[in-house]
């Protein structure tokens, strides 16, 4: 206990999932969290919940596409809790349908690379600037397996893929700051959104073609996996640790 003690963390997608557990596992260690996602009732009731349990946190409803709203959640961390030591850009979508290059919809396009490229990119951005002002910082950017393998819907992996190339970029820059960049690559993780997924929609092609190349016998993740994974990424513990790709995978895609 105590690993974040002192520490202000701002979560995106922290209403359920790998963020909520993220956010609950960052207040028992001491951090005020801020968290953010776009579905407000579930956010506010992540909050009160961290609350209900002796710890700090603020809910900002955010759409990370959104960088005005971006921008936003940047400036209620700092007036809250007075600035930002950690930045976890959880917040995500995936492509239901598993859509290969052939079939893939403008719309599935302009959803994926929105949120999960240019929404992670906004909001690292604003964050930065603080963590690059104080010269100390931690940013953990949840990417995917598919981003790592290719394995996925085409719009998913690249923007995914946009992750991973981005963490490397901004650790890069940072470096000399003392902010570190680094990025969990997470395959087949049980939440409330992969839930959602019906194998009638998934396209066949491209599952046979991920099947060749990933064994789907062994467990699938826990968003708590995650979390650990995250919380030690963020913390001094990780210090001389940046600009890595780690993929959590319980080996499935070795």
């Amino acid at each position: 206990m105590g690993r974040l003690e002192g520490k202000v963390a701002v979560i995106t997608g922290g209403n359920s999932g790998i963020g909520e557990c993220t956010a609950e596992l960052f207040a028992r260690e001491g951090a005020k969290v801020v968290i953010s996602a776009r579905r407000v009732e579930q956010l506010e009731a992540v909050a009160e919940k961290i609350k209900a349990a002796g710890g700090e946190a603020l809910a900002v409803p955010c759409d990370i596409s959104d960088k005005e709203q971006c921008k936003e959640v940047a400036r209620k961390a700092v007036e809250a809790f007075g600035t930002i030591d950690i930045l976890v850009n959880n917040a995500g979508v995936v492509d239901n349908g598993i859509e290969p290059v052939e079939k893939v919809t403008d719309q599935t396009i302009d959803t994926l690379i929105d949120i999960n490229a240019k929404g992670t990119l906004y909001m690292t951005r604003e964050v930065s600037k603080i963590l690059i002002e104080k010269k100390a910082g931690s940013i953990v950017n949840v990417s995917s397996v598919a981003g790592y393998t290719g394995g996925g819907g085409v719009a998913y992996v690249a923007s995914k893929a946009a992750v991973i190339g981005m963490t490397k970029n901004i650790a890069m820059r940072c470096a000399s700051d003392n902010v570190r960049c680094n990025a969990l690559c997470p395959g087949s993780v049980v939440t409330p959104m992969t839930k959602d997924m019906k194998r009638e929609n998934l396209d066949p092609n491209m599952m046979g073609a991920m099947a060749k190349h990933a064994d789907l016998s062994l467990p699938v993740c826990m968003p708590e996996e995650v979390a650990n994974a995250i919380l030690f990424l963020a913390s001094d513990e990780a210090s001389a640790i940046t600009g890595q790709i780690i993929v959590i995978d319980h080996g499935a895609d070795l």
